[in-house]
């Protein structure tokens, strides 16, 4: 008995999937990821940040990010999102004791454009494609089970050439560069990317005990040997105070300089708009990889050096000893956001500099070269400049 004939069956195609902000986005390879098609001409829309409005490059199409009305950023409750991290941790971990976690691991993604496949390593969820230039985004990774959802991002306001002004400023700014480098600027692989942070909000209550020390002079010795010494006066001092906390920002990945990153406070979170994909179109994106708990560790650290330099403003005199500072945190929020900012790494005599910049504010941070000769000479007018002063008072 013969086989019998195969019936073929034609799945009806799928509608365009409607994103969070209302623009047309599609699902490809099985859900892995997501494109952005234009609705006229089919080639992908890109985020423009002169318009703040997704465009087509080709026809120059314009949609826009439609937020909905119920959409909103508020404020997550921190201890209970630790207990239910912990909770999925224990679900899915694994029998031989490791956690799965691919959903932040490599991943290839084939583009619809030209059929390559496009590899997103570690953290990245959003992409171009190296061969058309198409936008790629790992579909969901925000939204996933076993990591925190984003509630927010600050989309790009300045544009590359108005970033690279920026730079350009920072370097002519530079004291003790060299002229070399001040004449040939920062040259180098300049790309726009959205990085993860973690925001915390607390209330803190403080009990502080230390010495105040207020200076005084006397006069000490006889005849040639007569002198004026300075001397502290340390008295007891204690209080107690509260002190609110307000978004204390936490770069929430490992492959950033963080104190470069600092620098580029404060960010105008006020025009944060909640989490839409749309935003990220044709920009590289990152996830966060310093979990929130240790996040939020580094975010204790930031607020108790600013609660240590207000106990010693409290303390008052010319010196402070604190001897004993207890706080205790209470009504712990935070936030996940994406913020923007302009990478670029130059090279100067065969060395590497970083340098970043604040996509909203233009804010530039980053490391450069230094002229021993300048510092020399610096160095050398100052201490000729002292010995005149000097020289000017024993007359």
């Amino acid at each position: 008995m013969s086989d019998p004939t195969p019936i073929t069956t034609f799945e009806p195609e799928p509608e365009p999937e409607r994103s969070a902000a209302g623009g047309s986005s599609r699902v490809i390879n099985d859900g892995q990821a997501r494109v952005f098609p234009c609705s006229q001409c089919g080639a992908d829309l890109e985020f423009r940040i002169g318009i703040q409005q997704l465009q087509c490059p080709f026809c120059n199409h314009v949609e826009q990010l439609e937020i909905p009305a119920d959409a909103a950023i508020v404020e997550q409750d921190l201890d209970a999102m630790l207990e239910r991290l912990q909770e999925q941790h224990a679900d899915i971990e694994t029998a031989d004791g490791e956690v799965n976690s691919a959903t932040v691991g490599d991943q290839e993604v084939h583009c619809d454009g030209c059929g390559a496949n496009v590899l997103f390593v570690g953290t990245l969820t959003s992409s171009r494609c190296p061969y058309c230039g198409s936008p790629i985004q790992r579909n969901d990774v925000h939204k996933s089970a076993a990591r925190i959802p984003v509630d927010g991002v600050l989309p790009f306001f300045i544009v590359r050439e108005k970033a690279a002004s920026c730079i350009e400023q920072w370097v002519q700014s530079r004291w003790f560069a060299p002229n070399d480098f001040k004449k040939l600027g920062a040259k180098g692989k300049f790309e726009g990317v959205y990085l993860p942070y973690f925001t915390f909000d607390a209330m803190t209550f403080n009990r502080y005990q230390g010495e105040r020390g207020d200076h005084y002079t006397v006069s000490v010795g006889t005849g040639k040997d007569r002198r004026t010494e300075r001397r502290t006066r340390w008295s007891y001092a204690s209080g107690q105070f509260q002190r609110f906390f307000d978004d204390v920002l936490i770069l929430a990945i490992r492959s950033q300089r963080h104190d470069l990153a600092q620098h580029l406070e404060p960010w105008p979170l006020e025009k944060c708009v909640p989490f839409t994909p749309d935003a990220m179109a044709g920009i590289f994106a990152r996830t966060y990889d310093i979990p929130l708990d240790q996040s939020f560790e580094l975010g204790q650290q930031r607020m108790r050096e600013a609660l240590m330099s207000e106990t010693r403003q409290r303390i008052g005199g010319d010196e402070q000893r604190v001897h004993d500072l207890k706080t205790q945190f209470t009504a712990l929020t935070f936030k996940h956001l994406l913020l923007p900012v302009w990478l670029l790494a130059y090279r100067y005599r065969d060395k590497t500099y970083p340098v970043m910049v604040n996509a909203v504010t233009g804010e530039v941070s980053g490391d450069r070269p230094y002229s021993w000769i300048k510092i020399t000479l610096a160095i050398l007018a100052a201490a000729a400049a002292a010995l005149t002063l000097f020289a000017l008072t024993q007359k």
